[in-house]
């Protein structure tokens, strides 16, 4: 079956030229962004935080932008994004280095 997708609603037309709604474009892109905000961010706050708290930023932002329906964890994955960078901060200001461990 051939699919033919209208980019301003996202509409699948079958080759039978039937015609199934669906949500609009780039919605799912958002979603896709908000959620993968949430785990970088969450994931940052462990492992490379000065290179996943931006792009946990970045993400969520887009998602936010894009009108996201998993607004809440475009939130969080901005929170956490920003969360990133303050331990990070807070970290190098205690051991003087930019990388970190908890070694000690």
């Amino acid at each position: 079956m051939a699919l033919i997708a209208d980019r301003a609603t996202e509409r699948t037309v079958e080759a039978t030229g039937e015609v199934t709604p669906g949500r609009p474009v780039g919605r799912r892109d958002a979603d896709g962004m908000a959620v993968a905000s949430f785990v970088l961010g969450l994931l940052g706050l462990l492992v490379l935080n000065l290179f996943l708290g931006p792009v946990a930023i970045v993400l969520a932002g887009l998602a936010l932008w894009r009108g996201t329906t998993r607004r809440g964890r475009a939130l969080l994955g901005l929170g956490l994004g920003v969360a990133d960078l303050v331990v990070l901060a807070a970290l190098v200001s205690m051991d003087n280095t930019v990388s970190w461990s908890l070694a000690g």
